[in-house]
C-alpha cells in the first residue's frame, strides 16, 4: 500500500477553514476492505512484534467511554432527574449493579471494593439498592404502549456480587421483575461476576433459575506461588468444577479472567496456567495487564516491586498467551479479550455489530446504560444530548444521597456528569469503531455527521503517518484499517483521535501493554 514518503498535492481545508501548511500521507482510492467494515477473519490475527510494541507502549485509556471518566464535572442539582425524565422511553436498557463487598483483599485489585466478612453489610446495602431502583424507575415512566421499560442486558459487578446470599440475590432479581420488562432467556444478556471461592452449594443453580445466562470467573493465575503473593488462593480443580457445573446448568457463555505481570509470574508458569484454562474450554477469556500503581491503590503496596516480572518478561508472557490462545482457536476481540468463534462477541465482531461501553465489549450497543450502587456509571441519551453520570464512590455518601432522595425527589445518587457534545460523539464513533472493528469508513462518518472526514481529521491523519510506515495501520481515501501488527496497539491508534489526552491527561493512565 502507501507510505508516508509519498506526498499528496491536494491541500484540503482543516477544521479552522485554513489550508494546512504540511502535506498528508497519500490516500489511495481503492480500499479492498471498505465493504467489510474491517470484519475479522483468520487473516487478521494479531501479529506480535516486540520492537513495535516497545516503540508504542505508552500510557493510555481503555476507552470504555469517550470522553473518559477523567472529564467528569460536578452534577448540578436536578440534572439527573431531568435526564431520566427526558430519556427516550422506547430505548432499551442495560442495567449495571455494583456490589462492592469482598471477604478477602486481592492485592492487585484496583476496583471500588469494601473488605468485610459481615453478611449484614450486604443486607443493608440491598435496601439502598432497591430504594435507588424505585426512585430511578419512577422517573422513567412507561413506553408508548404502556409497558415497563425493556431490559436487554444486565450485569452484576464488584467487588464480589456473590457476596450477596442466595436469598438476597433472589430478592433483588424478583424485585427487578416488578420494575422492568426483560427479554426472554434466549435473547437477553444477563451476566454476573463470580469469585469461585464465594459460592454456596446452590448458588450457581439459583443464578441460572433466576435467569442469569452468562458468568465471569475471576481466576487471575493458577500458580500457587503467584496466588499467595497476591492473596488469592484457589485450586485449579475448584475452577474446573465451577466451569463444569455452569456448563451443565446451561449458562450459554462462560468467561475467565487472567492477569499477566503479577509477582513471581514467569512466561513458563503463565503458559501452564493458560494451557490448563484452555483444557477447561471457557467461551471467553480476558487477559489483563497488571498495572502496578501503589501510589494510587493502597492494596498494591502489599506487592513487592522486586517480585514483579521485568518488562521483557511481561512482553514474552503476552506474546506466548496470544499465540497459545489463537492456536487453540480463540478469536482476538481486542484490548485483552478473546472469544471462541461461535461466541456472541466473536460473531458480532465479524458482522460489524460489536460495541464498547463501561461494561466492556458488548453486543447491546443500542441500550442506555443505567447504573445502580456505589460508584456505578450510567450512559444515557435523549433526543438532543448524551450524558455520562457516576454515583459517589464513597459508600456512606452514596447512602446519604439515597436517604435524601426519599424526601426530596430532586436529589439523586449521581454526583458527577459529562455532557457530550456532537464533536465528542463524532470522535467517540471513530474511536469505538477502531477498537471494535479495526476499521473506520470515512463515507460512513461523512453520512452520519455531515462532514468531510479527511478534511476534518487532517491533523490526525498526519499523525498516523508513522503508524502507517510501521504497518500498524493502512490508510486510503475510503478509511483507516488496523493491520495485524497494530491490533494489540489499537488503543494507540484510538488515542490519536482523543482531543483531551495530550492537553490534560497524558500521564494519568496505565501503559497499553
Amino acid at each position: 500500500m502507501t507510505n508516508q514518503s509519498e506526498q499528496s498535492t491536494q491541500q484540503p481545508y482543516n477544521r479552522a477553514g485554513e489550508q494546512p501548511t504540511t502535506t498528508r500521507p497519500v490516500m489511495q482510492p481503492d480500499n479492498p476492505y471498505a465493504s467489510t467494515r474491517g470484519s475479522i477473519t483468520t487473516k487478521q490475527l494479531p501479529a506480535f512484534d516486540e520492537d513495535i510494541i516497545n516503540k508504542y507502549n505508552r500510557s493510555g485509556p481503555r476507552y470504555t467511554s469517550y470522553p473518559t471518566a477523567l472529564e467528569f464535572s460536578p452534577m448540578p442539582e436536578g440534572l439527573e432527574t431531568k435526564i431520566l425524565r427526558e430519556r427516550e422511553a422506547h430505548a432499551p436498557l442495560s442495567l449495571y449493579f455494583h456490589i462492592p463487598f469482598c471477604r478477602h483483599l486481592c492485592y492487585y485489585c484496583a476496583c471500588n471494593k469494601i473488605i468485610t466478612k459481615k453478611n449484614s453489610d450486604a443486607g443493608d446495602y440491598l435496601e439502598y439498592l432497591i430504594a435507588e431502583i424505585k426512585h430511578k424507575r419512577s422517573l422513567l415512566g412507561t413506553t408508548e404502549n404502556g409497558k415497563k421499560p425493556l431490559v436487554k442486558q444486565l450485569h452484576f459487578g464488584g467487588g464480589t456480587p456473590t457476596f450477596l446470599q442466595d436469598n438476597e440475590l433472589i430478592q433483588l432479581w424478583e424485585f427487578l421483575q416488578t420494575q422492568f420488562e426483560f427479554l426472554p432467556d434466549d435473547q437477553g444478556d444477563y451476566s454476573i461476576e463470580i469469585d469461585p471461592r464465594e459460592l454456596s452449594g446452590e448458588t450457581l443453580q439459583v443464578l441460572r433459575n433466576l435467569g442469569f445466562n452468562r458468568v465471569s470467573l475471576g481466576v487471575q493465575d493458577l500458580d500457587e506461588t503467584v496466588q499467595i503473593a497476591v492473596n488469592r488462593v484457589h485450586s485449579a480443580e475448584l475452577i474446573e468444577n465451577v466451569l463444569k457445573e455452569s456448563r451443565a446448568l446451561g449458562f450459554r457463555s462462560i468467561n475467565v479472567d487472567l492477569i499477566y505481570g503479577l509477582p513471581h509470574q514467569t512466561p513458563t508458569t503463565l503458559d501452564k496456567t493458560v494451557q490448563r484454562i484452555i483444557e477447561m474450554s471457557p467461551d471467553r477469556l480476558s487477559v489483563f495487564n497488571y498495572a502496578h500503581l501503589p501510589e494510587r491503590f493502597k492494596s498494591q503496596r502489599q506487592i513487592k516491586e522486586a517480585d514483579l516480572p521485568t518488562p521483557a518478561s511481561k512482553l514474552a508472557m503476552l506474546g506466548n498467551t496470544i499465540n497459545t490462545l489463537t492456536e487453540a482457536g480463540y478469536q482476538y476481540i481486542g484490548i485483552d479479550h478473546f472469544a471462541k468463534p461461535d461466541d456472541e462477541l466473536a460473531v458480532a465482531q465479524r458482522e460489524g455489530k460489536l460495541h464498547r461501553n463501561f461494561q466492556g465489549y458488548t453486543i447491546m450497543g443500542d441500550c442506555d446504560l443505567l447504573g445502580f450502587g456505589v460508584s456505578s456509571i450510567s450512559q444515557i441519551a435523549n433526543a438532543n444530548n448524551s450524558y455520562i453520570l457516576q454515583n459517589h464512590t464513597d459508600l456512606q455518601v452514596y447512602k446519604d444521597n439515597i436517604d435524601a432522595a426519599r424526601s426530596n425527589p430532586a436529589v439523586m445518587p449521581a454526583v458527577k456528569v459529562i455532557k457530550t457534545s456532537i464533536k465528542d460523539r463524532l470522535r467517540e464513533y471513530v474511536i469505538m469503531n477502531l477498537l471494535c472493528h479495526d476499521y473506520i469508513d470515512f463515507r460512513d462518518v461523512n453520512q452520519k455527521f455531515g462532514i468531510d472526514a479527511i478534511t476534518y481529521f487532517i491533523d490526525e491523519i498526519q499523525q498516523l503517518g508513522q503508524m502507517q510506515d510501521d504497518r500498524l495501520i493502512d490508510m486510503d481515501a475510503a478509511g483507516i484499517r488496523v493491520l495485524p501488527k497494530g491490533r494489540l496497539l489499537g488503543r494507540n491508534v484510538a488515542m490519536v483521535f482523543d482531543e483531551y489526552l495530550e492537553k490534560k491527561h497524558k500521564n494519568r493512565f496505565s501503559k497499553v501493554i
